[in-house]
């Protein structure tokens, strides 16, 4: 099945269209094949380029290149995560292997970002961890336990500090962290397009039917030609599953968001002109809620097990419309009409919230599950899956090397029910904070 290139992402929207948009359309051989061009397949593509500029590297994507997952997150750097999956890590000791990972994350885009002089709307204003509900207060207490452990700068606020800074009374009480960073995910992504290395070979809208492996080398077909090479990089994410990568190891979930218009100025006025913020939700299927530079709302309440290709327009509706609720709960002054677009994506999952990264074969490489934490893990993963794959080691891999690996899953239908139970207990326990 073709993934669809819709138009309904906000993030998207505020790019001007690219030109020159090259598809396969015959077959080729090359040194190198990353699948993939999200914020993984672009960061392993442009670290080969520039360790092999005499070789040829093809970077071949089934959308557009950014446009998937990398495009349409809610724009978090993260530091720290309260909610990253389906299990609660409670040993010290494993949660800071996670958070040295997010601080590699953290800092190769603030490379990118500084060697290319790369405006993405970067804002270093930390983030909240946020709820309603009073008797979470514990729940963010012991979070504090655990950053102050870490040594994690970051306070606890009440009601009526945060409807100063969020225009909001809804919230009873947050936890705000003050190493978290809000950005413009689409110009990040687009920004990583436009510097790929000149021997990258960007083919795009071709998604890849099949692939296998003879002797020293992969093929790999697509509807109108196939590619030859010595060794691929698998990063396609929440769709590793559907390739028959580490199969048993992930599974994607559909997310859905809306992003009202720009306020008024009499709208912005009437929420106190609060700066840019970001609220992440203390309970799992919480809403995640974020204030922009250029004064939108941007909300995602809704998580699912999907058809991971495309959903309806009638399909996203019914999801905004739940958006459009969890507005109008946090800011009732606020017009019925002020969402502008809905969009859908995936995020990829592992069982124990942590990430792949490994060789599969001698030419045979992936990164990937980033469990929500994409732009920073995954532009990391990207890099540093490229230098495994030339056999070489860092501190960084050694970093990712240490964190637990990925858990066994049981296969379908087993899986899929058991998530969907999951995600309804979930839904139910967090229903007020939608």
């Amino acid at each position: 099945m073709q993934i669809v290139n819709d138009k309904g992402c906000s993030w998207i929207n505020d790019l001007n269209p690219r030109s020159n948009i090259k598809y396969l359309n015959k077959n080729e051989e090359c040194e190198w094949i990353v699948i993939g061009a999200g914020y993984t397949g672009l960061s392993a593509a442009r670290k080969l380029g520039q360790l092999f500029p005499n070789q040829k590297i093809f970077l071949v994507d089934a959308q557009l290149a950014g446009e998937g997952a990398s495009s349409r997150n809610s724009g978090y750097l993260v530091d720290t995560t309260l909610n990253d999956g389906f299990t609660s890590n409670k040993e010290l000791d494993n949660y800071k292997k996670k958070t040295d990972i997010y601080k590699l994350g953290i800092d190769v885009i603030k490379k990118f970002i500084k060697e290319y002089q790369v405006d993405c709307d970067w804002n270093e204003c930390g983030k909240y961890f946020a709820t309603s509900k009073q008797e979470d207060r514990k729940i963010l207490e012991n979070f504090s336990g655990t950053l102050s452990k870490l040594g994690f700068e970051h306070n606890l606020l009440s009601n009526k500090e945060l409807k100063k800074r969020l225009g909001t009374n809804f919230y009873n009480i947050a936890l705000h962290t003050k190493g978290g960073i809000l950005l413009h995910p689409g110009k990040l992504v687009r920004a990583m397009i436009d510097t790929l290395p000149d021997n990258v070979n960007l083919y795009e809208n071709s998604l890849l039917l099949d692939w296998e492996k003879k002797n020293d080398t992969v093929i790999c077909k697509f509807k109108n030609g196939s590619i030859k090479t010595k060794k691929i990089i698998f990063a396609t994410n929440g769709f590793l599953k559907s390739l028959g990568i580490k199969s048993n190891y992930n599974f994607p979930i559909t997310l859905t968001a809306s992003m009202t218009r720009s306020l008024s100025d009499e709208e912005f006025l009437s929420l106190g002109e609060p700066k840019e913020w970001g609220v992440l939700p203390v309970r799992p299927m919480g809403a995640t809620v974020r204030m922009t530079k250029d004064r939108r709302i941007l909300i995602r309440n809704t998580a699912e097990v999907y058809n991971p290709y495309q959903m309806s327009k009638s399909e996203l509706a019914k999801r905004s419309l739940k958006q459009k609720i969890g507005i109008k709960k946090r800011f009732p002054k606020l017009p019925d009409d002020i969402i502008q677009s809905s969009w859908s994506g995936i995020v990829s999952r592992t069982r124990n919230s942590s990430q792949i990264f490994e060789k599969i074969d001698d030419n045979i490489f992936v990164a990937g599950c980033y469990n929500g934490s994409g732009i920073g893990v995954g532009t990391l993963f990207g890099e540093q899956i490229a230098i495994k794959a030339i056999n070489e080691n860092t501190k960084e891999i050694e970093t990712i090397e240490a964190r637990n690996k990925p858990t066994w899953l049981p296969p379908d239908p087993i899986l899929s029910l058991g998530v969907r139970a999951r995600l309804i207990y979930e839904r139910l326990r967090a229903n007020s904070e939608i």
